[in-house]
């Protein structure tokens, strides 16, 4: 089968508005939380994206009912697993997969899942995840393709993260609501995603304080399923959000990203806004408008309220076409600037100092070329590239995008971008 690549021809201004969707991660948490329920939840602003889509593929094969999306909303949960393994075709492709289970293990099931995987940066540890729900009482056998986890009764343990994991802080934190006693984690991220997954368990009956925070306390239930009755909606995507003003600042042109939380997005406002952006924004949009040439800066990835590694490569892209150098340091993830050398042969001027350090040197002309995305991030960022590049670009391996990102090209062409799928 041939597979789907896009047609970039660059160069082009965008202006307009342009919807954030739900945010892949905030969705991809709320969804296995489903299995805590004795009823079914209502969830609304879901992304209709890949990974969604696999997601909602395992909960099926587990026994969840999931009922036909009926636009961006579904109702799903209420009945019971009848199985505790993970579908290995499909939990081997994303990374998120591993979130199942967590609530798998609340509410008593022996797990086996393959080790979950994603694009490059996808197949990273897991033993945070596992010490977790060691500590909690569960007993861990693996093989070179599966772990199995099983816990005849969870009892809440206090948990220091001796790294900050987004996905592992709401994974503990769904198998601590049904456990037994108080659970305390230490150095637990704090991304917004992980407070408005808290607020809705809360609504519905469970004890969870201090999501948001570097704490997070929770009381088990004892084994008691949460009740539903409130519905749940996904918040808005804030990297997407991101990834649209980076579009704009690149292009240099005029666009408005609306269904925003401008809070979510003040390291990159401040950034952009550092190096010469004009923006504005309002309850939820942000506006940037052509200003005076970007300068070149320095930019550090790091945790929430940091500079999020996700926005790392579209910045990247941004700073080929900015004055002077910038000097981009990835601390949260190894492998992350793979994508550099294609960058490069689009004709990026940028120096590699070592596995997490690139100076980039601008600004530079890019030029379209053939590039295939390694990751989802970087894939997005190679769809800005190509747009602020001459000529025409070819971007494959673009399931990788399809993975995070809702009709990109569709929503790219109302704005102005020259932008098709093809195969």
């Amino acid at each position: 089968m041939e597979m789907a690549e896009f047609l970039i021809r660059g160069g082009k201004k965008i202006k307009g508005e342009i919807e954030v969707r739900g945010a892949k991660n905030s969705a991809l948490k709320i969804l296995p939380a489903s299995i805590l329920f004795a009823n079914p939840i209502g969830i609304t602003n879901l992304p209709l994206i890949e990974d969604v889509f696999r997601m909602l593929e395992l909960l099926k094969a587990l026994g969840i009912r999931v009922e036909k999306p009926n636009g961006r909303s579904l109702k799903l949960g209420g009945s019971e697993v009848k199985i505790g393994h993970l579908r290995s075709d499909i939990a081997e492709r994303f990374r998120a997969s591993i979130v199942l289970a967590g609530p798998l293990l609340a509410i008593g099931k022996t797990v086996t899942f393959p080790h979950p995987g994603g694009c490059v940066i996808g197949k990273r540890p897991i033993d945070i995840f596992l010490d977790g729900w060691r500590s909690m009482g569960a007993k861990i056998r693996s093989n070179k393709s599966s772990y199995t986890i099983e816990a005849k009764r969870l009892v809440g343990s206090q948990f220091i993260f001796r790294k900050v994991s987004v996905t592992a802080t709401e994974t503990l934190m769904l198998t601590a609501v049904l456990a037994h006693g108080k659970t305390v984690l230490k150095n637990a991220a704090m991304e917004p995603e992980i407070s408005s997954l808290a607020k809705f368990l809360n609504k519905n009956g469970a004890k969870i304080k201090g999501a948001g925070t570097s704490t997070v306390e929770i009381i088990g239930t004892g084994g008691k399923l949460l009740r539903g009755g409130k519905t749940f909606q996904v918040i808005p995507d804030r990297i997407e959000a991101g990834d649209f003003l980076i579009l704009g600042a690149a292009l240099k042109s005029r666009l408005r990203v609306i269904k925003c939380n401008p809070e979510h997005l003040e390291a990159i406002i401040t950034m952009l806004r550092a190096g010469g952006a004009n923006i504005k924004s309002g309850h939820d949009w942000v506006e940037i408008r052509p200003g005076r040439a970007l300068s070149g800066l320095d930019v550090t990835t790091r945790e929430y309220p940091g500079f999020v590694t996700d926005l790392q490569a579209p910045f990247t892209v941004l700073m080929t076409q900015a004055m002077g150098d910038s000097m981009i340091f990835e601390t949260v993830f190894d492998g992350r600037l793979n994508y550099v050398e294609d960058l490069v042969r689009m004709g990026a001027n940028v120096t590699i100092l070592d596995p997490h350090r690139v100076l980039v040197h601008g600004p530079t002309k890019l030029h379209g070329r053939e590039i295939e995305s390694p990751d989802l991030r970087a894939g997005l960022a190679f769809i800005i590239a190509a747009m602020v590049a001459e000529g025409n670009s070819v971007v494959k391996n673009i399931y990788q995008i399809d993975r995070g990102y809702e009709k990109i090209e569709e929503r790219l062409q109302k704005i102005g971008a020259d932008i098709r799928r093809v195969g």
